[in-house]
């Protein structure tokens, strides 16, 4: 028996946001109902999903990739709930480093 799969008020904006700058978003979005309808946990492992660790129930436990972009969701009984739609840049997960400070001059024993 399939899941359900309903998108919250929030992934619904940012799908309409991404989709007007990104026009292959929606065949992406397309392409992973069928993998959140019958495999939302990646029981299989064949899919690009992913439990988050330290994220708790309600703020989108796992992560399906597809392309550029990362939808979040929580499942709940047989409902898959998409939480989040976000597009993943080169930087996003870069730590940067800071600014390097100068050193203070060696003192010389004397």
């Amino acid at each position: 028996m399939p899941f359900e799969v309903k998108v919250t008020t929030r992934f619904d904006r940012e799908l309409r946001q991404l989709s007007a700058r990104h026009p292959d978003l929606p065949k992406l979005y397309a392409a992973i109902l069928p993998i959140l309808q019958n495999d939302p946990y990646n029981r299989t492992r064949s899919h690009a999903v992913k439990k988050l660790a330290g994220v708790g129930a309600g703020d989108g436990q796992y992560r399906i990739r597809s392309g550029r972009f990362r939808f979040r969701h929580d499942i709940s009984d047989r409902v898959v709930y998409l939480k989040a739609c976000a597009l993943r840049r080169e930087d996003t997960y870069r730590w940067r480093s800071p600014t390097p400070h100068p050193k203070p001059p060696e003192s010389s024993p004397g």
